[in-house]
Formats: structure tokens, C-alpha cells, sequence
């Protein structure tokens, strides 16, 4: 699909980038950066974890005690008991109100594959099928489409669920090929690397139609696209 685009979840947002796609912060931006960025002809996407709590977000004490695993490994993060669509349904759809509130055009749910995870939860394949179908119903609902993060093992179940993919690291473990199923289907992928140069990852994801650059851990301003 070719589509350029920028993902910064850390620091002010930089909109000087000219690029048709911004993928930010759902929660440390306001209604003003959105307008912002439309103003300049960008299509804005919210990021919004729904598969492990984070307890700097103001709503982290709707979490009962009985959804929080193990850390996940990020600071202040805890994986989610996904099986419990009853407790995080609601949670989930006051976020995806948020981001519809503020004027987002997509959502990026991020951490959506807990069941190949240590998470503490006996989860399923089954249950992220049923959790991710979830959190693509309650984008669509509020007129926003919505992107599969990585979960590269159940592209062929949630192909119809989802508008477009975001990848990390494809190239880094040699995974892309599974990702053309999106781009044959006419949706975009998003893909980025952390490790390994463009001069390396560009000339794999270029004709596979990935719309590639690559990206510091801290998903600030920098970038080097294809």
C-alpha cells in the first residue's frame, strides 16, 4: 500500500512531518493536537493499550484486582485477564470514546496477543480471538477503523475484523510474508523496525507493499522511512 506515516507515543507531537498517516498517544493527547494534525491533511490514529493496565493512566483504577497478571515488562504494567470481557468491555469503550471524543480517525489497540504471553491467566488462542473481535466492534460502533498489532498467528481469523495491520519487527524475525494477506486484501500495513537500518529492511518490505521506516524503543519524533 505505500502509505507513509509517523508513530510518536513520547514527547510533544512533532506535526512538521509530511506524512498522510500520525499514529499517537490517545491518552496524553488532547482534541487540540488532532484538530491540529487534520488541519494539515493528516489521518490520526490512537494508540490505546488494551492488553495490559498502566498505572499512570487516570483511569487505572477501574481495574479490578482480579484482571491484573504478571508485569508485563514495561514499567508500571500489568498484563489483563482478557477472558473477562465483562470487566473490560466497559473500560475498553469509555477509551474508544475518548479517542472518538477527541476526533481520532482509527485506534491502534496495542498488546492484543496476551495468550502467547506469561501472563498469569490461562488464556487461549480462543479468548484473543474473542477479546480482539471485541475491541474491533467497539472501534467500528464509533465510526473509527481500527488496526491488528502484531498477533501474526491469527491474521487469517481477524482479517475481516480488522481495517489495517501495525508490525513491529517483521524483518527482525523474518515474518513479513505473513502480513501480505492484509495488503492483498487492499488494507495498509504499518510496519516498523527498531534494530536494522532501512538499507537492510526496505529492500524486503518495499515490494511487499509494507509501508516501512524505522523507529527508536521510545517512539519519539525520529525517524527513517523508506
Amino acid at each position: 500500500m505505500g502509505t507513509t506515516w509517523q508513530w510518536q507515543l513520547s514527547g510533544p507531537v512533532d506535526p512538521r512531518i509530511d506524512v498522510p498517516v500520525y499514529d499517537i498517544d490517545g491518552f496524553g493527547n488532547d482534541a487540540a493536537v488532532v484538530r491540529r494534525l487534520h488541519a494539515l491533511g493528516r489521518r490520526v490514529i490512537c494508540y490505546v493499550n488494551v492488553g495490559a493496565a498502566e498505572n499512570y493512566r487516570p483511569d487505572y483504577k477501574r481495574f479490578p484486582a482480579r484482571v491484573l497478571g504478571r508485569p508485563n515488562g514495561w514499567p508500571g504494567e500489568r498484563w489483563l485477564d482478557i477472558r473477562r470481557l465483562d470487566v473490560l468491555g466497559p473500560i475498553m469503550t469509555a477509551r474508544f470514546d475518548m479517542c472518538r471524543d477527541k476526533g481520532f480517525d482509527a485506534v491502534e489497540p496495542d498488546l492484543v496477543e496476551n495468550y502467547t504471553e506469561a501472563t498469569g491467566f490461562p488464556l487461549t488462542a480462543a479468548d484473543q480471538l474473542a477479546y480482539n473481535r471485541l475491541i474491533a466492534r467497539l472501534a467500528h460502533e464509533r465510526g473509527m477503523s481500527v488496526g491488528l498489532k502484531n498477533d501474526l498467528d491469527q491474521i487469517d481469523e481477524l482479517l475481516r475484523d480488522f481495517d489495517f495491520a501495525v508490525n513491529e519487527e517483521c524483518v527482525q524475525f523474518h515474518e513479513c510474508r505473513a502480513l501480505t494477506r492484509f495488503i492483498k486484501a487492499g488494507k495498509a500495513v504499518l510496519h516498523v523496525e527498531y534494530r536494522i537500518s532501512p538499507d537492510r529492511f526496505c529492500p524486503v518490505t518495499k515490494p511487499l507493499g509494507l509501508s516501512s521506516m524505522r523507529k527508536r524503543l521510545a517512539l519519539d519524533a525520529w525517524r527513517q522511512p523508506c
